[in-house]
């Protein structure tokens, strides 16, 4: 909005020297991190009240699980995840370019999981159930919203391609020059990219904490990634496909690094509130459609190889117990699995934070290696 703004002044006639900081990026990347930080941290106090009193009991957590969560997190409330997305849609309508196609996109993903998962988290709190709406329906609606992604991310890419066909391949970290161009079925690549890394992070916001730490570690991973990919000189240098108007994504990556911190505000142990399916369903899938319209998808399985992990720990259980009837982990999603072999909650969540800051690490040095 301000950015707009800025556009519309002649700086011969408006000269103010504030905006004239609007044609730069980081600027704006900058603002819209402390934009959302702020809008969160103010909304936090009033909306755990207010969605406390709504909620009574608050998240119902599961009997099988870990003994001491059903008491420590007994009555926690839910739906945290609303001050999330309320910071980010703040912090990125008032600082990004909202002429750019990719930035509503990833909005339009974001927002539509969003919604899902609050009709989850709804349907768990007023049915005092773990069981919300039916996985089936969650991942139609998932899959449905991700085609649609994909499809605008190949059509904005096709306006100004940088390589032949870009905008229907899959590029390789390390590997300059190869591209897999799989044509349209690169529809079905996206999907299972974004939808699959939005139940990822879902999968994996099981601790205080746990979650979004390892969100906005991505995030700064992938504000960086884009902030280079958008930007012809650093694309060149680097041997990266330039990708014009994905720079554009690093402001929405500060605003999620800026809503996360402060949300974390209220969920560091013992959380006050939880995310839950509306906040985390809605991150996934903005860091999936990033991944995709940046054509950093392998990238982002090295970058959050922690939600991958705890994704195929369950599928790794599952399977393996239908197969044989017995278990490979004491108990899944992976988290679990160490606090039952007597690991302390906020020992589990260090760790895995420490893990997601060495993936990211790893998957920034792709971009080198080349």
């Amino acid at each position: 909005m301000l950015y707009l703004l800025y556009q519309q002044l002649d700086p011969g006639e408006h000269y103010i020297p504030f905006f004239n900081l609007m044609r730069y990026l980081t600027f704006r990347t900058g603002m819209a991190l402390a934009t959302a930080q702020l809008v969160c941290v103010l909304m936090g106090s009033r909306f755990i009240r207010w969605i406390q009193a709504k909620q009574g009991r608050g998240q119902p957590i599961r009997a099988d699980g870990i003994q001491s969560h059903i008491t420590e997190k007994r009555g926690t409330p839910t739906m945290g995840g609303f001050m999330i997305l309320a910071g980010v849609l703040v912090g990125t309508l008032l600082w990004a370019d909202l002429t750019n196609p990719y930035v509503w996109i990833v909005l339009m993903v974001t927002g539509s999981y969003g919604v899902l998962g609050f009709l989850d988290d709804y349907a768990k709190v007023t049915k005092q159930t773990t069981a919300g709406v039916s996985s089936g329906a969650k991942i139609v609606v998932q899959f449905v919203v991700a085609a649609i992604a994909t499809v605008l991310i190949i059509r904005a890419g096709g306006v100004m391609p940088a390589a032949p066909g870009l905008e229907t391949s899959i590029a390789f970290p390390g590997l300059k020059q190869v591209l897999l161009n799989i044509g349209w079925f690169y529809v079905v690549f996206g999907m299972v990219v974004i939808g699959g890394f939005s139940n990822a992070v879902n999968l994996t916001d099981g601790l205080d904490g746990l979650a979004i730490v390892p969100v906005m570690i991505a995030a700064a991973a992938f504000g960086l990634i884009t902030y280079l990919i958008g930007n012809i000189r650093f694309a060149d240098y680097l041997q990266v496909h330039y990708i014009p108007g994905t720079g554009e994504l690093a402001i929405l990556c500060g605003a999620l690094i800026g809503s996360g911190l402060g949300f974390l505000w209220y969920n560091a142990p013992p959380a006050k509130i939880f995310m839950g399916d509306t906040g985390s369903l809605a991150l996934g899938g903005a860091l999936g459609t990033m991944a995709v319209a940046t054509k950093h998808e392998i990238v982002l399985g090295i970058i959050g190889g922690l939600f991958v992990v705890e994704t195929l720990s369950v599928m790794i259980q599952v399977g393996y117990f239908k197969a044989t009837g017995k278990r490979v982990f004491l108990m899944a999603p992976i988290h679990h699995h160490f606090e039952k072999l007597g690991w302390k909650e906020s020992t589990v969540v260090i760790r895995f934070w420490i893990i997601s800051v060495m993936l990211a690490l790893v998957g920034l040095a792709t971009l080198k290696l080349r």
